[in-house]
């Protein structure tokens, strides 16, 4: 069983990441606006599950592969650790996408707002390279099953983006006004979100791990 300790560190983690900009966030927030809560949680339906497809081939890809190639560990280190740079870059970057920065969309059906919160989740391979890079850096064989260990860290993050977006689906037009209005804030908000992006990747650069 992960720590309670360590577990917290995670699911702050997670809660910075979940309020970086990103695609999922852009969308739903722009969704909302253009066809209403409802539409926003239908959508948010489809991106909890390609967050679960994730969850599922990561927590037993990656038991596999340390069972097999210890190495894979630091590979997978290495890479977390520039991911999280990007991230942090693409944050504060010229030119950077606020995540408060919405778009028209077309009034569509229910199935469809499902199926295209599902493809936004299920094909963002950022997703899948956060956990693969991520995931490693609260595990430990002494902990127990491996398995064990990734489900409850992509069920932790999976309750906290989906806490976190329901309440950015809920207060979209408001939060949105709020921020156009205010660009100060968001530019605060970028540079904040990046430091806490780079403190995460330098953790993780210093973590020598298992």
């Amino acid at each position: 069983m992960i720590p309670a300790d360590n577990l917290l560190i995670f699911a702050l983690a997670a809660l910075g990441l979940v309020l970086s900009p990103g695609p999922n966030m852009i969308y739903l927030i722009s969704r909302s606006i253009s066809q209403g809560r409802r539409a926003g949680l239908l959508s948010l339906i489809g991106i909890v599950l390609g967050f679960l497809i994730h969850i599922m081939l990561v927590s037993l890809g990656l038991s596999a592969v340390f069972l097999t190639i210890p190495i894979a560990y630091e590979v997978l280190r290495w890479l977390g650790v520039g991911y999280l740079l990007y991230l942090a870059w693409e944050g504060i970057r010229p030119g950077s996408t606020s995540p408060f920065q919405t778009r028209n969309l077309s009034i569509d059906s229910d199935s469809k707002l499902v199926r295209m919160g599902f493809v936004t989740s299920a094909l963002n391979p950022k997703v899948a390279v956060f956990y693969l890079s991520f995931f490693p850096q609260f595990t430990r064989p002494e902990y127990g099953s491996l398995i064990s260990q990734n489900l409850t860290l992509g069920f932790t993050q999976l309750l906290i983006s989906t806490f976190v977006n329901t309440i950015i689906i809920f207060a979209a037009a408001s939060v949105a006004r709020w921020f156009h209005t205010r660009p100060t804030y968001v530019s605060v908000q970028k540079w904040i979100m990046s430091g806490v992006l780079t403190g995460l990747a330098v953790r993780m650069a210093i973590d020598k791990g298992k």
